[in-house]
C-alpha cells in the first residue's frame, strides 16, 4: 500500500493557477490508478479527475475540463494536478488517492470506494 502525501496548495486569486504534488512512497505508483477528489467546505468529497497506470487515459470532471490538467511521472512517484484559470468554487480540500484495481468498467473509477489509499489533504483558496 502506497502512502501518499500531497502539496502545493495555498490561496490564489481568481484566474490564477496551481500546481499540485502527489509523491508516494513505500511503493511505486507505476502499477495504479491515480487520482485526484476535493472536498468543498460543508459539501461532500468529489472526483476531479483520474489517470491510468501508463497515464494514456485521463478523465475529468466536467466542472474542471479544460481548465485542469491530470500528470504522472512514473519515475519520480509523482502524480500531479496542473490548475489553471481557478474558481472561487474551485476552493476545497484536495486529496490525492491510489487504487490497485487492475480494470475499470464505466466511471467506476469517479467513486470514492475505488481507491485504496488517500492522502491528508492539501488546502486549495481562491479568492474572488
Amino acid at each position: 500500500q502506497v502512502q501518499l502525501v500531497e502539496s502545493g496548495g495555498g490561496l490564489v486569486q481568481a484566474g490564477g493557477s496551481l500546481r499540485l504534488s502527489c509523491a508516494a512512497s513505500e511503493g511505486t505508483i507505476r502499477t495504479y490508478i491515480m487520482g485526484w477528489f476535493r472536498q468543498p467546505p460543508g459539501e461532500e468529497r468529489e472526483f476531479v479527475a483520474t489517470i491510468t497506470w501508463g497515464g494514456s487515459n485521463t478523465y475529468y470532471a466536467d466542472s474542471v475540463k479544460g481548465r485542469f490538467t491530470i500528470s504522472r511521472d512514473n519515475a519520480k512517484n509523482t502524480v500531479y494536478l496542473q490548475m489553471n484559470s481557478l474558481k472561487p468554487e474551485d476552493t476545497a480540500v484536495y486529496y490525492c488517492a491510489s487504487s490497485r484495481r487492475t480494470a475499470y468498467s464505466g466511471t467506476d473509477y469517479s467513486l470514492p470506494s475505488f481507491y485504496d489509499s488517500w492522502g491528508q489533504g492539501t488546502h486549495v483558496t481562491v479568492s474572488s
